[in-house]
């Protein structure tokens, strides 16, 4: 049953599609980071194996928020791997286990995402007329603002 939330179909159909690709970023930020989580070594790898799941958790959390979102507006979730390498607009650096190439990995991929969001943030609010999604990208852009500052910490001391 679809909801009645005020705005017409096919602006709901481009903001679960846009919606859907950002959940795509968001697993393979997760994969990259639970890789880095298993594989970081050196001399602070309790420091960074902890920094990464704290990483890995948050941005697990906002997959589920954002698959929620894709829900609530009456469309579906894409949950399949090939859908997700097929949305995405992150690229998968080859395997490292350094942590300056880890890092700087990671970063380059919340920066891409929290461009992608203050896109949508206006395309939301203004084409489509979503409010509620609009205030859900925004929380979502402070959350990677937040966790690219604390990647650019790390680098910073290296």
């Amino acid at each position: 049953m679809k909801p009645n939330l005020g705005i017409p179909e096919n602006h709901l159909q481009v903001i679960s599609s846009e919606l859907n690709k950002l959940l795509s970023d968001e697993f393979i930020l997760y994969t990259k980071s639970r890789n880095y989580h298993w594989n970081i070594e050196g001399s602070n790898f309790s420091e960074m194996h902890q920094f990464y799941e704290r990483q890995v958790n948050e941005i697990n959390d906002m997959i589920d928020d954002i698959a929620e979102r894709i829900r609530t507006i009456g469309f579906y979730a894409e949950g399949r791997l090939e859908d997700y390498l097929k949305l995405t607009s992150l690229i998968e650096q080859p395997f490292t286990n350094s942590q300056n190439d880890q890092l700087k990995n990671l970063l380059g991929s919340h920066e891409t995402i929290i461009n992608n969001l203050r896109r949508l943030i206006t395309l939301f609010a203004d084409k489509h007329k979503d409010v509620g999604s609009s205030d859900f990208a925004v929380q979502l852009l402070e959350k990677h603002e937040k966790m690219a500052w604390m990647i650019r910490a790390h680098l910073s001391g290296h």
